[in-house]
């Protein structure tokens, strides 16, 4: 149906509240991780439809991620996440393939409309 996403962010409080506004509007939240390493791991256990991926994390972050899962799925639909709205991160997260970027602290319906323009 491709609905299937997994939330990825360092921070707790943020994974629980896109978790919130997915499921509240009939997305299934598949995982959750909180690193890049993580999150490379979870995709490949859960091949989820779509990602949602904060670019600021410790150990590896967003981008670099990114760029590992399209080496293993060049279709992967990702939507970068991040509190630094900086001109330099949004155009390294396109050209790294994301499809689409949300600013924290985000509103609940651009969040929608960002997954919904991207799933098609």
């Amino acid at each position: 149906m491709g609905n299937r996403i997994l939330i990825v962010d360092d921070a707790a409080f943020m994974r629980m509240m896109i978790r919130d506004i997915l499921t509240k509007n009939g997305y299934e939240v598949v995982g959750e991780a909180q690193d890049g390493a993580q999150a490379i791991e979870k995709y490949k256990e859960l091949n989820p439809d779509l990602i949602t991926m904060d670019i600021t994390m410790p150990e590896m972050d967003g981008i670099t991620a990114l760029k590992e899962i399209r080496k293993l799925d060049t279709n992967v639909k990702v939507i970068m996440c991040s509190a630094m709205g900086q001109q330099a991160m949004v155009i390294d997260a396109i050209q790294a393939g994301a499809k689409d970027f949300i600013v924290k602290p985000f509103q609940a319906d651009r969040v929608i409309e960002a997954i919904k323009k991207t799933m098609g």
